[in-house]
């Protein structure tokens, strides 16, 4: 247990480097409440446009930059799918996330791309700081966001677009920048796991939105919800709850590397259910009291006309 503990330093640097898709998950699955599955995609186009551009010179900085204005075009093309053609959502995102399989390995040329000679964000120092930082930036800018009128008629869209509407709020755009902002931080999170790793690969957002689902789930199990700040809080320790409880399974013996997708299913599963276990027990338990309170009372009154 206690070299297992010793070694969190791999789980916490993996759970912030994914915080940031995390918080893009949260906002299309909480805010807007949209099943967006662009994610998939729009994670290996941050990973190969950084990737591509790190290897041809440009600045680190300025790739992972570009990395996000690629994944917020992807999100773009999603809402317009949605919004302006009339396609239902969950069928936008699946589209959108096959056409990013052709158009990555366009930006790429072949299905993966080697970085271990290039340059990268994080230089010499250790890659935790240098996410802590991102990510605390990362989160505070989306907070102020979300507290602007525009992020509030966002916040609003999700919640009742009827109402928004009456107010005279454009839906159809809220919903169009709501997934953009959301994409361009996956494709962000894509790019800084790219540079991390030292390698961008073709098939490496397969699954991404099953475990931004679990890090939000897990997030909100134990932080709670209430103030923005304090959920969005909520999703980043969150990814980072996650990556220990998987480096936390794959200390039983008969678990491997391979297990990884069945493993993040198992842990969504288990923190969806729960929660709809206990809200079915306090329920149970709130209708006995009643039952037994009425009881009580009508017992008293039956004693009283006697």
């Amino acid at each position: 247990m206690l070299d297992f503990v010793m070694r969190l330093d791999g789980p916490i640097e993996l759970g912030l480097l994914y915080a940031l898709m995390a918080l893009g998950v949260y906002i299309t699955f909480r805010i807007l409440d949209f099943p967006d599955l662009t994610v998939d995609g729009s994670f290996t186009t941050g990973a190969a446009i950084a990737a591509i551009l790190i290897t041809n010179g440009v600045n680190p900085w300025l790739a992972t930059l570009a990395a996000f204005a690629g994944g917020m075009l992807a999100g773009i093309c999603t809402g317009l799918l949605h919004t302006k053609g009339k396609i239902n959502g969950l069928l936008s995102g699946i589209i959108m996330m096959i056409a990013l399989y052709s158009i990555n390995m366009r930006i790429m040329g072949k299905p993966n791309i080697s970085l271990s000679q290039e340059e990268n964000i994080f230089g010499s120092m250790d890659p935790i700081y240098i996410m802590l930082v991102i990510v605390i930036i990362g989160k505070l800018l989306l907070d102020a966001f979300f507290r602007t009128d525009l992020g509030l008629a966002l916040r609003a869209t999700g919640d009742n677009k009827r109402m928004i509407r009456s107010f005279g709020a454009n839906t159809d755009t809220t919903t169009i920048l709501g997934l953009s902002i959301s994409n361009g931080l996956v494709a962000l999170s894509g790019a800084v796991v790219a540079q991390q790793s030292s390698f961008a690969d073709i098939s490496s957002g397969i699954g991404m939105i099953v475990i931004g689902l679990a890090s939000v789930i897990i997030g909100e199990a134990v932080l709670g919800t209430g103030s923005v700040f304090r959920t969005t809080l909520a999703v980043v320790c969150g990814s980072i709850i996650y990556r220990i409880v998987v480096a936390a399974a794959y200390e039983i013996p008969w678990l491997e590397a391979s297990d990884l997708k069945l493993i993040t299913a198992i842990i969504v599963i288990i923190a969806l259910v729960v929660p709809t276990i206990n809200r079915a027990m306090k329920q149970r338990s709130q209708a006995r009291r009643r039952s037994t309170e009425l009881l009580a009372t009508q017992g008293k009154t039956k004693g009283g006309a006697l």
